[in-house]
């Protein structure tokens, strides 16, 4: 299992142009399919699967493989860069660090809603008190039921 940068050292940056900075401040190279990635990724929905970002990148990169856009995933994630999510049952999904957020999905039609980190504040801090384990809200969705659905049974 790869090892993802802890949500204190994600990093805020805003254009390509400052990610591949931080790439080249780890030592990392700046390749074509790098630059396509990160600029689908930039201009692209906020949540995007790992094979939707490589349709984008084989648009202008057709010989980019599925493993490139998974290897270079990896390493924007590694380096603080990125987030993934896990919205219910689907791939993962990813997006931007400096947008990551906590999510509700519900379980029965399937929206996701986006929740403020501060919801989960006390519970972080109570991982951390009685049990010394630092939690990643972004990482996965709290499952459940959107008031929609609620109110469709009476509930």
């Amino acid at each position: 299992m790869s090892r993802v940068a802890p949500a204190s050292h994600l990093h805020d940056v805003s254009t390509v142009e400052d990610v591949l900075a931080l790439v080249r401040e780890h030592g990392g190279r700046i390749t074509s399919s790098r630059r396509i990635l990160l600029e689908a990724l930039f201009a692209g929905p906020e949540h995007q699967t790992a094979e939707e970002l490589a349709t984008v990148v084989q648009t202008r990169a057709p010989d980019v493989a599925l493993s490139t856009v998974y290897r270079n995933l990896e390493e924007l994630e590694r380096l603080g860069v990125l987030v993934h999510s896990h919205l219910g049952h689907g791939p993962a999904t990813y997006h931007l660090a400096a947008g990551a957020h906590c999510h509700f999905v519900c379980q029965e039609c399937g929206a996701a809603v986006e929740a403020p980190d501060e919801l989960f504040t006390g519970l972080a801090r109570s991982a951390r008190t009685h049990f010394g384990f630092e939690i990643d809200p972004h990482h996965f969705a709290v499952l459940g039921r959107c008031a929609a659905c609620c109110a469709a049974d009476g509930g």
